[in-house]
């Protein structure tokens, strides 16, 4: 998969496929998705572009400048492939050139919650080299893997079994040396929960190898006698001889924010800046229109016109603190101040829209991962577009694009939704509050369930689906999940004698859902309507992600 997608699996030979498969393929023709959130209708002024740049879950940004371009990476925790890596000339178009998790030998999630895995990233590039650091949770701790083309591929990774806790970046100073920084327990006894430090060690950048002392730069926060929670996220960037360090602070909730601290000398001490936080969203009236929350995890990087810049994560909300989107990618300017770097002043909201970057060229309006869209997927490609992802890492070669030429063939698996290893799922992610996802397909055969989910974990999740009775009619259905332990419930069903091809559709509506169906070339028909959609939300499921949805198949013989 050299430099590839890791969906060139799909290519195995069908011998290959059908050693492992216990029943026949379900065939899907194509998948659609279409976005229609109200803060994204009104036009776009020339030279100006919108938030976010990445919508949908695209949580802990990170971005480097490097080659005349700019990349930007991304927490994925249990999905595959991982950490997604992305590209731009302008910090508003992005496109996903490679991911830095994309081989099956990397990493291995199984057995972990679906929020578990590979956490906050960082990208740096260094003398032809791209750096990738990152926190593989429960699943083998800190570790590096590199590549001289972004695109892949990517190292297997060199793990750093002396870096604890979470969160490492790496520091490139302008003498030539290299630091890695990190979140951990703080040298002290801890005093409360989400007390943490950021800590500092040199490391030897040719063998990937820390040495020498580490040290605590910062214990707590940037007020320690407040008890300031989930210090993390550190960056250090060199400006004007000072070293400047940013971190999130206050957990990933509506308590987010950016705080900075700043220092001569690398080891510290650092002084923070007495207008913290420099982003937030805390401060403002949880009622507002089109509420965006949750801000903060900040990386900057400088553009070619000197002019700095800052992609975090926020959260755009419906019903005060609901949100299916997961965590998206935002940008602002950065505007220095006395050697100190501001973003937001106190009391302002993240504008939806704003003037671009001076040196970009192109049109705005439609940024490939930003504003309404539409977009199709008829499956006659030789590998899957890089907007598919798997539930952890698939140990069987099931997603087949080889086998039937224009059709995406899924062998389903014996494995619900609900499992901590592979389902048979590929998802895509919902990136607007209001959405329709839908699908065509061959009806399964007996003893196979298929159709389209909505996923947000193994414990929160919506189908709709079919599959045949005893009498070989086809069941179409509506079953959802709904909390740990929770049995499924079959919330809808409707008999059809025969049909050669279904449709099915799932349309989102901030907090309610609903879910039709059509057979043959009919009409769409209602399967149920007005469904719960606040089960899929994040601040409801737990965890760190959003909605992703996509076909899926179960052998349920």
């Amino acid at each position: 998969m050299a430099g590839g997608n890791a969906f060139a699996q799909t290519t195995a030979s069908t011998a290959a496929v059908e050693a492992h498969a216990t029943a026949a393929p379900v065939l899907f023709d194509w998948f659609e998705y279409t976005g229609r959130d109200r803060a994204f209708e009104l036009p776009l002024p020339d030279g100006h572009f919108r938030n976010p740049i990445l919508a949908g879950f695209h949580s802990d940004p990170s971005i480097v400048a490097a080659r005349g371009k700019f990349y930007m990476v991304h927490s994925t925790f249990t999905y595959f492939p991982g950490i997604p890596v992305f590209e731009s000339e302008d910090l508003v178009h992005w496109n996903q050139v490679g991911s830095a998790i994309h081989r099956p030998g990397q990493l291995d999630f199984d057995g972990l919650g679906l929020s578990r895995g590979v956490f906050a990233p960082t990208i740096e590039y260094r003398d032809g080299t791209f750096y990738v650091v990152n926190t593989s949770v429960d699943a083998g701790g800190n570790f590096i893997v590199t590549a001289t083309d972004p695109a892949g591929p990517w190292s297997d990774p060199a793990w750093l079994p002396g870096i604890g806790g979470i969160d490492p970046s790496l520091f490139f100073d302008d003498d030539g040396r290299a630091y890695i920084l990190n979140n951990d327990e703080p040298e002290v006894p801890v005093r409360y929960d989400g007390h943490r430090a950021i800590w500092l060690q040199a490391i030897d950048i040719d063998t990937l190898e820390p040495f020498g002392p580490r040290k605590v730069l910062i214990d707590g926060g940037v007020k320690p006698e407040d008890n300031p929670i989930w210090i993390e996220g550190p960056h250090i960037y060199k400006v004007d001889g000072w070293y400047v360090l940013s971190n999130a602070e206050g957990g990933t909730g509506p308590q987010h924010s950016q705080v900075v601290l700043r220092s001569r000398d690398v080891w510290g001490p650092y002084i923070p800046y007495e207008h913290n936080p420099i982003l937030t969203q805390r401060d403002l009236p949880p009622d507002r229109d089109l509420p965006i929350t949750n801000a903060g995890h900040v990386d900057m990087v400088e553009g070619p016109d000197g002019s700095w810049w800052a992609v975090f994560l926020a959260s755009r909300n419906y019903d005060v603190r609901q949100y299916n989107t997961g965590r998206e990618t935002f940008l602002l300017p950065v505007t220095w101040n006395d050697g100190w770097p501001t973003i937001l002043p106190l009391g302002e909201t993240i504008p939806y829209t704003l003037p671009a970057p001076s040196w970009m060229t192109r049109n705005a309006d439609q940024a490939p991962m930003s504003g309404n869209f539409t977009r199709r997927d008829e499956f006659d490609t030789p590998e899957l577009g890089r907007e598919w992802m798997y539930v952890r890492v698939p140990k069987r070669d099931w997603a087949d694009l080889a086998s039937h030429p224009g059709r995406l063939a899924i062998h389903p698996l014996s494995e619900g939704l609900d499992t901590l290893g592979n389902p048979s799922f590929i998802g895509r992610r919902q990136q607007h509050l209001v959405f329709e996802a839908s699908t065509a397909l061959a009806p399964p055969v007996q003893g196979v369930a298929a159709g389209l989910a909505a996923f947000q974990s193994g414990n929160h999740w919506y189908v709709v689906g079919a599959r045949r009775d005893a009498d070989d009619a086809l069941q179409l259905f509506v079953e959802r999940a709904k909390g740990q332990g929770a049995p499924v419930e079959v919330l809808a069903t409707r008999t059809v004698p025969t049909a050669d091809a279904l449709r099915l559709r799932i349309a989102g509506d901030e907090g309610e859902i609903a879910f039709a169906f059509a057979a043959d070339d009919g009409d769409w028909q209602p399967l149920l309507e007005g469904a719960d959609a606040t089960m899929l939300s994040t601040d409801d499921a737990g965890g760190f992600v959003g909605v992703t949805l996509g076909p899926y198949a179960r052998d349920e013989r």
